[in-house]
């Protein structure tokens, strides 16, 4: 079977829950959504929020505070919520990644070998029983090994099994984050790579070997070893590309209409493919994609990123790339009257931080989007 760019792009929209909102309970949406971005603590709320019929809020608030939602280090080194269940398996995956040369400075740094690091590791994870902040563990680190420094933690909270602690509002985690041992038995390294590759293709595909590897931040020849021992689909893609598929994956019609969408900052979706054209057209990767890694709030117009937008005190401001047709705009306003309902209960200016970024946009269009 061959896949054209757009239909690789609604199999992905429809993967993604961004063809219509589904109702479900947020922790089956975080499952089925395979990791949610969480780098800023409203963004999985956004997410949800794009995703789920009548997404509550505090639904998720409750599945984070109940452990059933849980916030860690996981793939490319960055910060995602997942279903608990599936935490060990992804962890797992990962762990190879932190014989990485910048980890390797920082425990050499600290006496230690990768080895000793993660035996460290475990004995902090049990010093981990409780809730704790980055300074407690610095604190800990210094006793343990005379040595607390900052790149050491920094290292250390990944090679150790921890989560992120809930703190509280307005998005269940704080910029200070507290950090609490993992549950459950840590999984085998390659077991948990071909777990996580099957859910990547199951929430994502169809997809390259280069994808997965770019999304787990891995050797692409780990990903080939796994692939080789699952049971998928081969197809190809735009220039005969090969692309690999669990059986009876979602493969939807490439004319199928795509609504537009207010998506989180760093959404998951922006950032699962090693070409992300995907999702996002060539020209504005550099604009939405800033020097520091920061990946704005966009707008998602027929399946694909059309501009960014940002609450203001007075709505949604929401600048497009080019220009939009009259009935995008319209369904634009629906979206932003629901988003600014959501976020306007937590944090009116959520993601003002980033503000600074808006000064240099290619601008076609501008337009306050009123919340009511």
């Amino acid at each position: 079977m061959t896949m054209t760019a757009r239909a690789l792009n609604r199999a992905s929209m429809v993967r993604q829950m961004l063809v219509e909102r589904e109702p479900m309970a947020v922790a089956d949406a975080v499952r089925r959504m395979v990791a949610v971005q969480a780098q800023h603590p409203a963004s999985p709320y956004v997410a949800l929020f794009n995703r789920v019929a009548g997404f509550d809020p505090h639904e998720l608030d409750a599945a984070f505070a109940a452990g059933i939602v849980v916030k860690a280090t996981l793939m490319r080194g960055t910060l995602h919520a997942v279903h608990t269940d599936e935490h060990p398996d992804f962890r797992a995956a990962i762990l190879p990644m932190m014989a990485g040369a910048r980890f390797e400075a920082a425990f050499k740094a600290g006496g230690l070998t990768s080895a000793e690091a993660h035996a460290v590791g475990v004995e902090l994870a049990a010093y981990a029983s409780e809730p704790r902040s980055g300074q407690d563990f610095e604190a800990w680190l210094d006793q343990r090994l005379g040595m607390g420094a900052t790149e050491l933690w920094w290292a250390m909270r990944a090679v150790a099994p921890l989560l992120h602690a809930p703190t509280g509002g307005p998005w269940s985690f704080g910029h200070r984050p507290a950090f609490v041992a993992a549950p459950g038995v840590p999984a085998d390294p390659e077991r948990g790579l071909e777990v996580l590759t099957r859910r990547y293709l199951e929430g994502f595909g169809p997809a390259s070997i280069a994808d997965i590897a770019q999304f787990v931040k891995i050797p692409r020849g780990r990903v080939k070893v796994a692939v080789a021992a699952l049971d998928l689909e081969e197809l190809e893609g735009p220039g005969g590309q090969v692309l690999y598929d669990v059986p009876g994956g979602a493969r939807p019609d490439e004319d199928l209409p795509v609504p537009p969408r207010l998506m989180a900052m760093w959404d998951s979706v922006l950032l699962a493919y090693d070409d992300r054209a995907r999702v996002v057209p060539a020209e504005y990767k550099q604009v939405i994609t800033r020097n520091n890694g920061d990946l704005l709030p966009t707008l998602l117009v027929d399946g694909y990123v059309a501009g960014v937008w940002r609450p203001v005190e007075d709505g949604i401001e929401a600048t497009a790339f080019r220009k939009l047709p009259a009935g995008v705009w319209k369904a634009l306003k629906g979206e932003a009257r629901a988003m600014f309902a959501m976020v306007g209960e937590r944090d009116p200016r959520v993601y003002r931080r980033y503000d600074h970024w808006w000064k240099h946009l290619p601008a076609v269009d501008v337009r306050v989007l009123p919340p009511n």
